[in-house]
């Protein structure tokens, strides 16, 4: 085989392996970008309105609202085990039972504060909306991958620190209940097309190591 054959094939080799190589991830080709930031429980992004709550109620209610976020992943993200979703929701519930106790307490007691006697019937209207409010079909991918990312390090927090966690990552579980456009998912590795090829005859080149016309892909 003549050296311009050999450097055309490996050119042409190595320029398909790239192609179907995609990026090292989880659940995505590419990473995807949730927009994340902190976030403080009277944002209206965190869940449904409670007004009139104290600086505590309202972070008893992030913590509620990440909790349910969790719970929903633990449901419905079972398709991939590699994000332990119940294992790991499980882990956080003993791991952090004394905050969501109180987070529990604290929420409960504002719903009685506000709505008096029908206080319990509301709380529990809230928290059955909050669920409702998690569940998705569209950007399933990416809530189940967010929601294991936020899994992981809520194990790795100490105890006492799940707040932190849900301040840190509260906005990026919510904007993860929005499809995104996986730009990689365009295309299947599986069945790329494979670009016309010029052939390799000696007549199709000249002297100069150029392709012929008459032999050009078409």
């Amino acid at each position: 085989m003549s050296m311009r054959k050999y450097c055309v094939r490996s050119v042409l080799a190595a320029g398909l392996l790239a192609a179907v190589s995609p990026a090292l991830s989880q659940l995505y080709f590419t990473e995807q970008n949730f927009k994340p930031g902190p976030i403080e429980g009277s944002d209206p992004l965190v869940g449904l309105p409670i007004p009139g709550a104290t600086p505590a109620e309202y972070r008893a209610h992030l913590l509620w609202n990440m909790r349910a976020g969790l719970n929903v992943a633990a449901l419905q993200c079972q398709f991939s085990p590699y994000l332990r979703s119940v294992q790991n929701y499980n882990g956080i519930l003993a791991h952090h039972s004394a905050e969501l106790a109180s987070a529990y307490s604290t929420l409960n007691g504002y719903f009685k504060r506000v709505h008096g006697a029908r206080g319990q019937k509301q709380f529990d209207d809230y928290t059955t909306i909050t669920y409702n409010n998690f569940s998705t079909l569209q950007a399933q991918m990416g809530f189940c991958q967010v929601a294991s990312d936020i899994a992981k390090e809520a194990l790795a927090a100490p105890k006492g620190g799940l707040y932190a966690v849900g301040q840190r990552r509260m906005r990026e579980l919510r904007n993860a209940l929005v499809p995104v456009q996986e730009a990689a998912m365009a295309y299947n590795p599986y069945s790329i097309t494979v670009p016309t090829l010029p052939p390799l005859r000696d007549d199709c080149w000249d002297k100069k190591g150029q392709l012929k016309s008459k032999c050009a892909p078409r």
